[in-house]
């Protein structure tokens, strides 16, 4: 296990949507031991792939006391409205209002190819959002208007 290297906005590797899992090895295995050891340094709720330089469809999450990771997650159900402060590890020292799901729910597999489920309401329910997002190429600011992306993306170059 080791804690890995963030890339940062500007890194195709973000804008670019993941691969499934197809092959469930040591080296996956090497994968979701480095996102769960990644995501429990302070101030991390979750962490995608792609955030560590890696085009594969896995994220972990670490909130409120849930420790976990999907392989191949997808969402099944979004369900009520949640607006506040969201941020990004790749997109350093910025945050902005962003509506989400209130209550969202996400199937996928474990390292031994079992179906998991996972649900959560709140910042739980924003996390698996946000991660999901990530698989696809798609960050929080491309949920935010024209102003708020704008104001998102000068607070990222002021750093």
């Amino acid at each position: 296990m080791s804690i890995r290297e963030l890339r940062l906005i500007g890194d195709p590797v973000l804008r670019t949507a993941c691969e499934r899992v197809t092959v469930f090895d040591e080296s996956l295995a090497r994968l979701v031991d480095d996102l769960l050891e990644t995501v429990q340094l302070p101030g991390r709720a979750g962490l995608a792939a792609p955030q560590i330089g890696v085009g594969l469809a896995v994220f972990s999450y670490n909130v409120a006391g849930r420790l976990g990771y999907v392989i191949n997650p997808h969402i099944v159900e979004l369900t009520g409205t949640y607006i506040g402060p969201e941020g990004c590890l790749s997109l350093p020292g910025a945050t902005a209002e962003t509506p989400r799901a209130a209550f969202a729910v996400v199937d996928g597999v474990d390292i031994n190819e079992q179906p998991i489920r996972v649900d959560g309401e709140g910042e739980f329910a924003r996390c698996l959002q946000h991660e999901t997002d990530h698989l696809t190429g798609l960050l929080y600011i491309d949920r935010l208007g024209r102003a708020d992306r704008a104001a998102v993306l000068r607070q990222v170059q002021s750093r």
